[in-house]
């Protein structure tokens, strides 16, 4: 009898445990956003976004989901900021990656052609490289060939100018 009431123990702790573990699992970590991958995946496309937040004015923090309901129009990693609509798209490609950034209006997600735009990218090194990003008309973004092939996560932070006014969003994805 008391082998039993062990085993009847037994089984409701080990209930329990799996359980809470379950739960633990589940739970999303709050400073970590990702967004939905790259559209198309192939070898050559396979980035990874971790995170995603927007400064503007320097250093104020205005991290919340886009005016498109958090939805990435291009597949990348989404903030907005203030008025803005950023979204980075890392590509891998056989001689680095390609960073694209969609820089638009959030209200209606008009492409913004005339600002000012330069990406600081921290290597999984450590080093830093800055990239300007000239706008590309056919696309409708901004973009740079970013030539490292090292694997590891890279954050990148995007500097902007719109008629003198500074929009800056942080984003990291791995190689």
């Amino acid at each position: 009898m008391r082998s039993l009431k062990s085993l009847k123990s037994l089984t409701i702790s080990s209930g329990l445990i799996g359980i809470i573990a379950i739960a633990a699992c589940s739970s999303p970590t709050p400073e970590t956003k990702t967004a939905a991958p790259n559209p198309i995946p192939t070898p050559a496309n396979t980035s990874e976004p971790t995170k995603a937040t927007a400064t503007k004015n320097s250093d104020k923090a205005n991290d919340k989901p886009s005016g498109n309901n958090g939805k990435a129009n291009q597949g990348g990693q989404v903030v907005e900021v203030g008025a803005y609509h950023l979204e980075l798209v890392a590509i891998n490609e056989d001689g680095g990656v390609h960073i694209d950034l969609f820089l638009q209006n959030g209200s209606d997600h008009s492409p913004i052609p005339d600002a000012k735009v330069s990406a600081q990218v921290q290597l999984p090194n450590g080093s830093k490289k800055t990239l300007d990003m000239p706008y590309k008309t056919d696309g409708k973004h901004y973009g740079a060939l970013l030539s490292e092939t090292v694997a590891g996560e890279y954050k990148v932070v995007i500097l902007s100018e719109i008629k003198g006014e500074k929009i800056n969003g942080r984003f990291a994805f791995k190689r």
